[in-house]
């Protein structure tokens, strides 16, 4: 046991990758508030974290051993990857194992906001009221929309497909790079005035990266139609929720559907709340057994890199 490197497991981890990384390493599992933690700050050579773990310069200050930060999950706002890398520790993350998880659930976010499902399950409708819903609830096909996607990448890519193959809606994207060579479904690129002009659905898909910050604000909710609806399942930095929330108590905007926030968890003052055509979820976009699982197995190329190999997924 003592020739095994020592990794840090911060914020847990499904039972396989964990009992597969115990066979390998020596692992410490404690939250940052646990003295266990405290405790393996000096003995960790790999640290592997999710969401809440924040690795900065005074974190690093403390881990004079690390060799390795992993990061379960897709985006590296925790982690300052320059902080790390003037150190020689190497990151690495999972940035494609949530993709179908986050797609399907943003196409179900779709279906909810444009077609009202009006549910009942504790008592039946009255027979007047169930005949008035039938006759005044109206819905809309996706195949007559445009869905616009901002910040086509893994994600992006995922929904433009489902949107396109699967119910026959209009693509328009937009995003730094030239990804049209990887798309397997018709979209066209456009700049993000037209994207915001044109779409009844847009769904945001972008990093935390400086300049991000309300990147889909006030000005720009102002350029969409009264009768789009706003998605975000990428970061709540990047949304600015009170010019959102304004907007649909005007009415120059239909609604909206959340799953991140800024601070997350919101609070009570949360200007989005008590909206009947906004949905709001806590950030489980991503949370199928499957796509957890693939998090999870970050503690591989953590692995790699304690043995001297170089890993699959290293960050950009």
């Amino acid at each position: 046991m003592q020739d095994k490197p020592v990794v840090l497991v911060t914020e847990g981890g499904d039972p396989r990758p964990l009992a597969w990384l115990k066979e390998r390493a020596r692992v410490i599992e404690a939250k940052v508030d646990e003295p266990a933690y405290g405790e393996a700050l000096g003995q960790a050579q790999a640290l592997s974290v999710r969401t809440y773990t924040r690795v900065n310069d005074a974190l690093l200050d403390r881990m004079p051993k690390l060799r390795v930060v992993g990061r379960g999950g897709v985006g590296l706002e925790n982690i300052d990857v320059a902080a790390c890398r003037a150190r020689g520790v190497e990151v690495v993350y999972t940035p494609d194992a949530n993709t179908l998880a986050v797609g399907d659930y943003v196409i179900g976010y779709i279906l909810q906001l444009l077609r009202p499902w009006e549910l009942f399950s504790d008592a039946a409708y009255t027979p007047a009221e169930f005949k008035r819903i039938r006759n005044t609830v109206r819905g809309r096909q996706l195949n007559e929309l445009t869905i616009g996607i901002l910040g086509m990448g893994r994600v992006g890519r995922r929904v433009g497909h489902l949107a396109a193959n699967g119910f026959g809606m209009r693509v328009l994207y937009n995003d730094l790079l030239d990804v049209g060579g990887q798309l397997s479904f018709p979209a066209r690129s456009v700049d993000k005035e037209t994207l915001l002009g044109e779409a009844d659905v847009l769904t945001i898909h972008v990093d935390m990266r400086p300049g991000n910050e309300n990147l889909v604000g006030r000005d720009q909710l102002a350029r969409m139609k009264p009768t789009s609806v706003v998605i975000n399942t990428s970061r709540g930095e990047v949304l600015d929720a009170a010019a959102l929330a304004e907007a649909i108590r005007s009415k120059k905007l239909f609604g909206a559907a959340l799953d991140v926030f800024h601070p997350e968890p919101p609070g009570d003052d949360f200007p989005l709340l008590g909206l009947n055509n906004v949905l709001l979820t806590p950030h489980i976009a991503a949370r199928t057994q499957t796509a957890m699982e693939n998090m999870s197995w970050v503690v591989r190329d953590l692995m790699e890199v304690l043995e001297g190999r170089k890993p699959k997924y290293p960050a950009p």
